[in-house]
């Protein structure tokens, strides 16, 4: 403290600091520096440029010439005089902030859920948890401090109904003494009806205000006022469509091809691409079904279509008094079925003059909407620089985790603190201080079958164990154990690396994606992988159409990756060696699986015959001439008589010639690699006596070359020539 600092010399002081306040020395010392530097007369530096990690890779020398140097936010010094109390105070800053609110519940389900909860227990707030019946078993539910099942009106309603009642939602918040709400991403977090019944119910709505919503919710609305705004648009319906006259009469005037998306929300639900005039009917009708499904209403509108543009969107929180900052812009271009799979923050590759081209846009399409809270202003790009304006998504995303990462600002809870009347200041939301440090990169991990057309799987997870590491971010809700069921949508996990160039960040997501392990569903890992691996995405530069122009990347069956582990390399191999382990673990524990054996059910016991121990033969008496049996065997007359007799005697033979095959199984099994030829010589004698009447006697085979010089180190022509002469 500063009377401490006061009573000794500074070199006694920094002494006494270690000493007493270890884990604050650091930050008294620079304190002090900061002092000294003010009463010198010096400048505290603006910023201090970060030590980057150069890769030898051209992706990370681009990068290096793309964005720059890096920068950490400037620091203010602290005024000449200033005690170093009230320093550490201004430092110290939110941790000592009163609590947004008292009670906040989640409106949503799974991992966006589970970080709206997280992000407010961590600024003291109770949170309130909601589940349908189909999700009782959800990681979201026993993370809250209460959570509550909802009912659906209808029990033969899709699962996802439940999570649409606003009557409900609302009412049971009020009866718990909620006093704000997240919406999250998807349901209803663009629904202008469940913002009004939150403020009607006397509770905060963490997001946009109504009249927001009502703007930026539906598309058609939406483009209107970015028209008004002077940001360039892509030629659509300014209006929603109901039928299909209407959307062939858009075509009709302004040509194909054109897309069909949902009026209300994203997330690539009701969107359907139309090349031919043919599939315009049946595309407007599954498009407006799908919508219908997702966010309760099936209206759509229509957009000529840009062939293999970038998708850039730009993240934007707003005062709602016409004040908006930017926290940079993402790439997320990597897409399928229009739903993003990877995502960049910044896009590191974008033209300086067009990165500012999108922030301007956006700052001032939100500013003239007076927007409140985190939204984000979404544009397409075209082959020549040109950008578009799509849509506003008036919510938090599915891939905010990567500006968090780069910004350091967590955007869950700078929502809910400017929800609840903190100024951009109090937030600590200064445009000048908000810069992108590195780059990071999230990948979705769904129970998904990229074979199948990317067919949700279902199932129980026997394993989930996560990657970790420096650099290395998890938002899931997984568990061993955890039924995957259809009723909600496949993403499991969301992995965000974070690195200080494109290189660096690249091989972190590898690494990261083989470590994990993720059984008993089938999941899109493989998929991700090649797309991290491929070179036109190492290059750094895709558009929205580089999932469908390499099919490639959906075959991962024998699939193998340029990695130094072989296990990690080939897929076949990481799943066989699991196996066989799980196989001998369940054999451990519960025996032997009756279903590899005979059905206890229909077994009998039979009767067991007494068997007399065979006779000991005696080489000299048993095989002796008698009427059955030939002198010497057939291979003596053979020798003695030629081949010609020796066929004569076999067709007159009038009774059943064997061959015995017994020596031959036995060299090519246990005697093979047990039984040296001495050992076989001294049954030699026995064997002629015992199959001394058979026609032939089999005892080689292939192998038997292979196990006695291999295994024996003996001369398998020895043996022979030994065993034939008896010795």
């Amino acid at each position: 403290g500063a009377q401490a600092v006061g009573a000794h010399t500074s070199d006694e002081a920094v002494a006494l600091c270690l000493v007493r306040h270890p884990r604050g020395a650091m930050t008294k010392i620079l304190l002090m520096l900061a002092l000294a530097l003010g009463a010198a007369g010096l400048r505290w530096p603006a910023a201090v440029p970060q030590r980057r990690a150069t890769s030898g890779r051209a992706a990370g020398a681009r990068l290096e010439r793309a964005v720059g140097p890096v920068a950490v936010a400037p620091v203010e010094a602290p005024s000449v005089g200033r005690s170093s109390e009230s320093a550490v105070d201004a430092m110290r800053g939110a941790a000592e902030a009163p609590s947004p609110f008292k009670k906040l519940m989640a409106a949503n389900r799974a991992e966006i859920a589970v970080r709206i909860m997280r992000a407010a227990t961590e600024l003291n707030v109770a949170t309130v948890a909601i589940y349908g019946y189909e999700d009782r078993f959800s990681q979201h539910r026993w993370g809250a401090d209460q959570s509550f099942q909802l009912e659906k009106k209808d029990p033969a309603d899709a699962a996802v109904r439940a999570y649409l009642d606003i009557e409900q939602i609302v009412a049971l918040a009020k009866r718990e003494g909620v006093d704000a709400i997240h919406p999250g991403y998807g349901f209803l977090s663009e629904s202008p009806e469940f913002a009004q019944a939150c403020s009607d119910a006397g509770i905060t709505f963490v997001g946009p205000t109504v009249a927001n919503l009502k703007t930026f919710s539906d598309k058609t609305t939406a483009r209107v006022a970015a028209i008004a705004a002077d940001v360039p648009v892509v030629p659509g319906t300014d209006e929603p469509v109901t039928t299909e006259a209407g959307a062939r009469a858009f075509v009709e005037e302004y040509g194909l091809p054109v897309i069909i998306k949902a009026a209300m929300g994203g997330g690539g639900k009701g969107m359907r691409l139309v090349r031919d005039m043919e599939e315009l009917g049946a595309s407007f009708a599954s498009a407006s079904t799908e919508a219908e499904a997702a966010f309760g209403d099936g209206s759509v509108f229509l957009e000529r279509y840009i062939e293999s543009p970038r998708h850039i969107e730009v993240q934007i929180i707003g005062d709602g008094k016409g004040g908006a900052v930017h926290l940079c812009e993402r790439d997320c271009s990597v897409q399928r079925r229009y739903q993003k799979v990877v995502e960049i923050a910044p896009a590191w590759s974008l033209d300086p003059a067009l990165r500012n081209k999108l922030h301007e846009d956006s700052l001032r399409l939100m500013r003239s909407a007076k927007y409140l809270n985190a939204g984000t202003v979404e544009f397409l790009v075209d082959g020549e620089g040109r950008h578009y304006f799509i849509e506003v998504n008036p919510r938090i995303q599915v891939e905010h985790t990567v500006t968090e990462e780069v910004t350091g600002i967590d955007l869950v809870q700078a929502q809910m603190r400017i929800a609840s009347g903190a100024s951009f200041e109090e937030v600590g939301l200064v445009q000048d201080q908000i810069q992108a440090r590195g780059i990071a990169v999230q990948c979705r991990v769904t129970t998904e079958n990229p074979e199948r057309n990317f067919a949700p799987d279902t199932g129980t997870l026997s394993v989930y164990r996560h990657s970790a590491g420096y650099g290395m971010r998890q938002d899931g809700i997984g568990y061993s154990g955890m039924t995957v069921t259809p009723y909600y949508d496949s993403l499991l996990v969301k992995y965000t690396a974070r690195g200080s160039n494109w290189g660096e960040v690249i091989r972190r997501m590898t690494r990261a994606l083989q470590e994990a392990r993720i059984r008993g569903v089938k999941t899109n890992i493989p998929f991700l992988l090649n797309v991290l691996t491929h070179p036109e995405f190492k290059a750094g530069v895709v558009t929205t159409g580089f999932i469908d122009e390499h099919p490639e990347l959906l075959q991962v069956t024998g699939k193998n990756w340029d990695f130094a582990n072989v296990h990690q390399a080939d897929q076949e191999k990481v799943m066989q060696v699991e196996k066989l382990l799980r196989y001998l673990a369940n054999l451990a524990v519960n025996g032997h699986p009756k279903e590899l054996g005979a059905n206890p059910a229909r077994l009998r016991t039979a009767p067991q015959p007494q068997v007399k121990p065979p006779r000991v033969l005696i080489p000299g008496k048993d095989d002796a001439p008698t009427a059955g049996r030939r002198p010497g065997g057939w291979r003596s007359l053979l020798l003695a008589e030629g081949p010609a007799a020796y066929a004569k005697a076999v067709r007159e033979h009038k009774g059943l010639l064997v061959m015995d095959t017994t020596w031959r199984d036995a060299h090519q099994s246990l005697l093979a690699t047990r039984m040296r030829t001495a050992d076989l010589v001294k049954a030699g004698a026995a064997t002629n006596a015992a199959l001394s009447n058979a026609f032939s006697l089999e005892m080689w085979g292939g192998a038997t070359f292979d196990v006695a010089m291999r295994f024996l180190h003996e001369c398998p022509w020895q043996r022979l020539q030994r065993l034939r002469g008896g010795g």
